[in-house]
């Protein structure tokens, strides 16, 4: 009978345990849910730096890959052509939209649009200025990734205005910018998980949430800080 006891003890042990272990993995995968944006846990007592590590989502997660849809087959562009380690393809690419930023006038309402849009990015991560353009939409940043975002804003506004809205081009500024500053915009996509705010390339890239990862403690990137001359 002590036998019998000792494994009917040890049976009721086990299930406690068990019972505790799916209690805590279940509560782990509900919390990674909130507000219909993904949090990721860190382990307690972890330091700020430490906290931020792991939060660092991995660059493949959020760098934009492949040809864009509508306009990259007629641009012959794609977003794997923008690489650190191919300074050519990149410089290239670079050239074929920036080319768009003097070489397209817009109409009235087109300008109304591209003020509008253009005016919620910046490159703060190579110049200072509010936004790539003033509020009259004349060029604010002189740098190549400014010039990239102008450019292909008013191509999409003149080409092909109704088949984005103001957000699906700013979306496609913010798709760009990410992948000329892989590193910074990875910092920032930690700060906004950590906050519970949703990843997409319109807070990522764009001015809504512009400085956020200002002060935050700086883990490991594993992407490269800027691509693309500046």
């Amino acid at each position: 009978m002590d036998k019998l006891e000792k494994i009917g003890i040890g049976l009721l042990v086990l299930a406690f345990v068990v019972v505790g272990f799916n209690f805590i993995q279940t509560t782990k995968l509900l919390s990674e849910k909130k507000g219909g944006a993904t949090v990721l846990e860190v382990p307690r007592g972890a330091t700020p730096a430490e906290q931020t590590q792991q939060l660092l989502p991995v660059v493949s997660d959020i760098i934009p890959k492949g040809v864009p849809k509508i306009y990259g087959s007629e641009l012959g562009v794609s977003f794997d052509d923008i690489s650190a380690d191919n300074p050519q393809s990149t410089q290239a690419t670079i050239a074929k939209i920036a080319t768009f930023d003097n070489g397209i006038t817009l109409s009235a309402s087109e300008l109304t649009r591209y003020i509008a849009t253009a005016g919620q990015i910046s490159c703060e991560y190579c110049c200072g200025a509010p936004a790539i353009i003033f509020s009259n939409g004349k060029a604010a940043c002189g740098c190549q990734h400014s010039a990239v975002m102008r450019g292909l804003a008013k191509y999409l506004l003149q080409k092909h205005a109704s088949e984005y809205t103001d957000d699906q081009i700013l979306e496609e500024l913010g798709k760009w910018k990410t992948m000329f500053f892989p590193g910074p915009i990875e910092q920032k996509a930690a700060v906004l998980k950590q906050k519970g705010i949703e990843l997409n390339y319109i807070n990522l890239a764009s001015n809504k949430y512009r400085g956020i990862e200002k002060g935050a403690p700086q883990g490991g990137s594993s992407g490269s800080g800027m691509v693309g001359g500046c």
